[in-house]
């Protein structure tokens, strides 16, 4: 069981994977100047009172093993519990490659996240690099491994096999009996998720990597922080710009999530998202949206009552099957191959839908699983304070159910399952993300954004607060929308990093 809030790299990499391609856009620039300070302006948001031997620490940068080119990898020191900052530390596994245009261009460093939570920034940013050039010119391209995360003290929940057997565990149970064993799988990760982590599990927050942040802005010798967040890397970055507005440098959020949802609202966000996202493919396709849903669910309650066979030997069960539909919805680029994968599977082989849901689940061809979905979950249960119970589930799914037949049921339940009974209490229910005083914050949200519905963006903008949300729209498709193509979007957002011109709040790219 995934929730459906992955970050943008993760998914481009698997549509390629299943040989898509891209879409286009453009539009016209505007706005006014209105330069954040540079990396060389003194800040007056200092930090926290950490103990000099981690705001002196001098990075131990050497050439990465695993990447090719010109990055460079380190490993940061970090307080386990901030708490105690001068207690035991953790480390933090960083990538950075220094600007392309001398010292004397340098605005500083670009600090980029790719969202989950649980992405891997140390896997991602050399990938992403060809999508930030002009950026790269003037900014020392920097990334990392968040707490929790891949080489960061990144934690495995359960082995392969036991990951496997759970895809046999409906995530949209239909007696007592399927209701039970989803909860039984839920209480078991969590359960691993403990042993793994042991107490790495109560300091894996949001919190907690945001003054992670800070702490890299002063280690990397920059006075403001800039910053890239996709995904839920926006809500890390308001959380940023909360804690240390006076630090704000320039900070871009694309692909934003709402920061006024709950739980259950962020639930239901992403039901319609995907709703949204799946009614302008079956538009792209000729067929009637409600219509097309309906086909769409009766092929699922089939595959729900007898799961269909793939050439690889495995099954392919109902919640695999929705999760290999909801992969190419994150792009334009990936509904050719979700018309090949739904008329595959209508004439009984799910082999197609198996290899989409297998790229959205991070598996290879022989077998093994990422940890990607192991520290999204442990991440997002620490911040998360609601848990709602079975019950009360059961009474939310008309309500999912009406936004959306296709995805409600997965999302209503998904509600109660992802949290249940989980070894630690959830921080909030709701990030705080108001930033007074900081610099001016660019949101960019995308009116055909699946994951993260363009809704949310206005919302940061209006919780950043007046004079430091501004908002930017790109009426387009998929999750994200710099480097998507649009002209518009790609040139506002690059000269506001580069030249601080900050666009009129609102501006709109179509």
């Amino acid at each position: 069981m995934t929730r459906f809030a992955r970050w943008t790299a993760l998914v481009a990499a698997a549509l390629l994977v299943a040989g898509c391609g891209g879409s286009s856009g453009n539009g016209k620039d505007e706005g006014k100047n209105s330069d954040p300070p540079s990396a060389t302006t003194p800040s007056s948001g200092a930090a926290s009172a950490l103990p000099a031997s981690l705001t002196s620490q001098k990075p131990d940068w050497g050439r990465c093993k695993s990447t090719s080119g010109d990055w460079q990898c380190a490993t940061l020191k970090v307080p386990l519990d901030y708490a105690k900052p001068a207690g035991e530390t953790i480390g933090l596994a960083l990538i950075r490659s220094k600007a392309t245009g001398g010292q004397g261009k340098r605005l500083g460093s670009l600090l980029f996240n790719f969202g989950g939570p649980g992405g891997s920034g140390v896997s991602t940013m050399p990938g992403y690099e060809s999508l930030v050039g002009p950026l790269h010119e003037r900014y020392d391209l920097v990334s990392w491994d968040p707490r929790g995360v891949a080489a960061s003290e990144g934690v495995r929940c359960r082995g392969d096999k036991a990951i496997q057997a759970a895809e046999s565990v409906d995530a949209t149970p239909d007696d007592a009996a399927e209701e039970s064993a989803y909860f039984k799988d839920a209480t078991d990760f969590g359960k691993g998720c403990e042993k793994a982590a042991g107490k790495l599990m109560s300091h894996v927050s949001t919190t907690d990597t945001a003054r992670d942040m800070d702490l890299m802005r002063q280690v990397l010798g920059d006075s403001r922080m800039h910053y890239f967040g996709i995904s839920y890397g926006t809500e890390l970055g308001g959380v940023y710009a909360h804690l240390f507005p006076k630090n704000v440098g320039r900070l871009v959020l694309d692909a934003v999530v709402d920061p006024s949802a709950d739980t259950v609202g962020h639930a239901k966000n992403q039901t319609l998202g995907f709703q949204r996202a799946l009614d302008d493919y079956l538009k792209s396709t000729g067929q009637e949206p409600e219509q097309g849903s309906r086909k769409i669910v009766d092929l699922l309650d089939r595959i729900d009552a007898k799961p269909l066979p793939t050439t690889g030997g495995r099954r392919l069960t109902q919640t695999l099957a929705l999760t290999g539909i909801v992969l190419p919805l994150y792009s334009k680029a990936g509904w050719p191959r979700l018309t090949s994968a739904l008329e595959r599977a209508e004439d009984g082989d799910g082999t197609e839908l198996l290899e989409l849901a297998d790229g959205y689940n991070d598996r290879d061809s022989a077998g093994h699983y990422g940890t990607t979905t192991h520290s999204q979950r442990l991440i997002s249960c620490l911040d998360d304070k609601q848990r709602p119970t079975p019950e009360e589930t059961r009474k939310l799914l008309p309500e999912f159910e009406k936004i959306s037949p296709v995805f409600g049921d997965f999302m209503g339940w998904d509600t109660a399952g992802w949290c249940h009974d989980w070894p630690v209490a959830g921080q909030y229910d709701t990030p705080e993300v108001s930033a007074p005083g900081a610099a001016p914050v660019l949101v960019v949200g995308n009116t055909g954004d699946p994951a993260t519905p363009y809704e949310g963006a206005r919302r940061m903008a209006d919780e950043l607060g007046r004079g430091v949300g501004v908002e930017l729209t790109w009426k387009g498709e998929g999750h994200g929308a710099y480097g998507s193509g649009s002209e518009c979007v790609d040139s506002t957002v690059n000269g506001y990093l580069l030249s601080g011109t900050v666009p009129k709040d609102g501006k709109v790219c179509s």
